[in-house]
């Protein structure tokens, strides 16, 4: 099967016969084709993912960064019309995990921008994470080196994000004692 038609509604099964050689997201059955990341969103993802890693390391939620599929969830897994491959998902339910990635809401997520996917991160996917519950959802901005992070509130809602520059720490709010030190990921 070639590439899809940008104009069609597509679901999780169609999505599983495209090529493997293209990263492809769907977000409410609409494809949106990802370009490869710069060098600087390669640095900042490898800081953010290592400071995630090394403090999940024998704790029971997991970090994955992409290429890592997460299937927001309908009734039936064929009606799956939402797949995301965020920079960075924190999942804590094991049992969402299986060997295509995320089936259900990460605990986390992070994206960091690019001029070719800032809307879709700041509009589309803010409101597709906050519908299913994303608990802390972070957007990194390279250029501005500044990092906006939302957090689910009582009302099921992101209130107003917390802004973090260079010179910040960020205090991860789904674990007790996770602090990130926003020097080593803008260095």
């Amino acid at each position: 099967m070639g590439l899809p038609d940008k104009e069609e509604i597509y679901t999780y099964e169609d999505y599983l016969k495209w090529p493997d050689n293209q990263r492809i997201e769907l977000i409410n059955g609409q494809i949106y084709l990802m370009t490869p990341p710069s060098t600087i969103h390669q640095r900042i993802l490898r800081e953010i993912f290592t400071s995630f890693s090394v403090y999940l390391k024998d704790k029971r939620c997991e970090v994955f960064c992409a290429p890592f599929g997460v299937r927001f969830p309908e009734k039936n897994e064929k009606d799956i019309k939402t797949v995301v491959e965020p920079d960075i998902a924190v999942v804590c339910d094991k049992s969402k995990l299986d060997n295509e990635g995320c089936k259900g809401v990460p605990d986390l997520i992070v994206e960091i921008t690019s001029p070719s996917t800032a809307r879709r991160d700041k509009i589309e996917k803010f409101n597709l994470y906050e519908k299913y519950g994303v608990k802390e959802y972070w957007i990194v901005e390279p250029e501005e080196k500044i990092i906006s992070v939302f957090t689910l509130q009582n009302n099921n809602r992101y209130g107003r994000p917390e802004s973090y520059a260079v010179d910040n720490k960020i205090k991860v709010s789904i674990f007790e004692d996770l602090v990130i030190d926003l020097k080593d990921v803008f260095s």
